[in-house]
């Protein structure tokens, strides 16, 4: 059984390939032009789709089509080129486009997993015996679209964070004049309804020692989203030590959730050649 649903690869595949730049099957300075070919992007772009979704390590996941190494290599290579990065932009763009991203309602948090081999943005985590741990705070709009993260170690408060995890609405575009920021208690302090005044947003935040029913605010969403990224092992279970590859693999799985989300929602107002026989 494939890793995801030919629906959601193929056009995953096509406008990853798109952002590719062109590389020749043999490499044009060899003297002779008959060493070993090119691995193809297409091979190595399904292997980081199971290390992303297995959570497996890079010797288990190769095999006779792809070594360990050149998985490495050409994830090394797609970074630099910021390949992720401009891959979860134009999935946001396209869903913005055709279905709308609900951004008068904002929903930040942090969620904490597990980084076994530590890192540059790992630190004791509180809630697992002071192992090595991994925190994101994260945001998303009001149906749960990832918007953005900020990656830290599992040590640090969710409330200091929320001023760079906000600072990713930047990179929308224009939005509304009037944000609402839903917030849970660990953000109820004078300082964050500062920080939000002071950006003209507004805060909905969890009071402390107050029971909250989850339905009293639309800060399930973000949680919601939180469980989606932790369906992929790689996340829920961190072994990158690196900063920039952890957030490429959180791009990669950001943009499988939003064109996911894409599709769906898009299935019954939409048309085209592709189309999933049967609602995803």
């Amino acid at each position: 059984m494939p890793v995801l649903p030919s629906w959601l690869t193929e056009p995953l595949w096509g406008q990853f390939a798109a952002l590719l730049p062109e590389r020749s099957t043999y490499a044009p300075t060899h003297p002779l032009g008959c060493h070993r070919p090119r691995i193809s992007d297409r091979i190595v772009f399904d292997k980081m789709l199971q290390l992303l979704r297995f959570g497996c390590s890079y010797q288990a996941i190769a095999d006779t089509t792809c070594s360990a190494t050149t998985i490495r290599n050409r994830r090394d290579e797609w970074i630099r080129l910021g390949v992720f990065a401009k891959l979860k932009q134009i999935a946001l763009e396209s869903y913005d486009r055709i279905v709308g991203l609900v951004l008068d309602q904002i929903a930040v948090d942090g969620s904490i997993t597990k980084a076994p081999g530590g890192g540059e943005v790992a630190g004791r985590s509180p809630v697992d015996r002071g192992k090595q741990g991994l925190k994101r705070s994260g945001m998303t709009d009001g149906y749960g679209i990832p918007l953005g993260r900020v990656l830290t170690g599992a040590n640090r408060h969710d409330s200091p964070l929320l001023a760079p995890t906000l600072d990713r609405l930047d990179d929308l575009g224009p939005l509304p004049d009037d944000i609402t920021v839903h917030l849970d208690a660990g953000y109820d302090s004078d300082k964050t309804r500062t920080l939000l005044d002071e950006r003209g947003l507004h805060g909905r935040i969890a009071h402390k020692g107050e029971k909250a029913p989850i339905q009293a605010s639309q800060r399930w969403h973000v949680e919601r989203t939180h469980a989606w990224q932790n369906a992929f092992h790689r996340l829920a279970r961190c072994y990158e030590r690196r900063a920039t590859v952890i957030n490429a693999f959180f791009d990669l799985a950001d943009t499988i959730i939003t064109v996911r989300s894409l599709i769906r929602r898009a299935w019954t107002t939409h048309r085209w050649e592709d189309r999933p026989r049967r609602r995803p």
